[in-house]
């Protein structure tokens, strides 16, 4: 791929008539991705052996956690960018994706306790992985305070970014944490590329299209969200020049 191809897109009018046109495909795309996996899953599939039909939780948890992590990773990337070469268009898509990434990480958490509560007898456990979880969550919060907190964009975009970086070892924690602990009641990844850790295939394949959904409908809503960042800070800009022209 031509990289300079690439950075044209960090031009703010290129990125919004891009996004204008592809957004159509991804918001229908989502609905129809999470409405067959979501009915498929929950009225096609049958109770599991252990866990009744609380299993089915897993058509919203697992996709949830998991975009949960990577939005965060988005960030990072775009983050990173903004450091290296200054482009507003991605310190705005990570702003605008921190909110969705909040979204994601509290269905998560709230499915992970209505999950656990029958399996564990608690709803929440200083569980390794439930803890970096939180944890992130919480950064996810910081990340969008200190965005509202400071007036020059620009220092924004530079502490938030540096927050990223360091929110990221959480980020991998929450991802990694069964692997790097033993202890802990949360189970192994649902989806792995060992067959042996995988559900089972009648859950597997409607999980799949649930995870297509959450992710068409992550970037729907994070191309939605960094257009308006764009238009607002437009909107800004244009008030600033009157008041100064005034």
């Amino acid at each position: 791929m031509n990289m300079n191809a690439f950075w044209e897109y960090a031009n703010p009018v290129k990125f919004l008539r891009t996004t204008e046109r592809v957004l159509p495909f991804f918001w229908i795309s989502a609905l129809a991705c999470l409405a067959v996996g979501l009915i498929w899953g929950f009225f096609f599939t049958p109770d599991d052996y252990r866990q009744g039909s609380t299993v089915k939780i897993i058509y919203i948890h697992v996709p949830a956690a998991l975009m949960a992590i990577n939005t965060w990773f988005m960030m990072l990337v775009t983050s990173l960018i903004w450091l290296i070469r200054r482009h507003h268009v991605s310190a705005l898509a990570a702003r605008a994706a921190a909110p969705v990434g909040i979204v994601f990480t509290l269905i998560a958490l709230v499915t992970g306790a209505i999950w656990g509560q029958p399996m564990w007898g608690t709803w929440w456990a200083w569980d390794p992985r439930l803890t970096s979880f939180l944890i992130l969550f919480l950064f996810y919060l910081g990340y969008v305070a200190l965005w509202e907190a400071i007036d020059n964009p620009d220092t924004a975009a530079d502490l938030t970014s540096v927050l990223c970086l360091v929110g990221s070892v959480f980020a991998l924690l929450s991802r990694y944490a069964v692997n790097f602990w033993n202890q802990g009641l949360h189970q192994g990844a649902s989806l792995s590329l060992d067959k042996e850790e995988n559900v089972a295939d009648v859950f597997y394949q409607p999980l799949l299209v649930c995870i297509a959904g959450f992710v068409l409908l992550f970037f729907a809503l994070v191309f939605y969200r960094t257009g308006t960042e764009i238009r607002a800070r437009r909107i800004k800009a244009l008030l600033a020049r009157e008041r100064v022209g005034a």
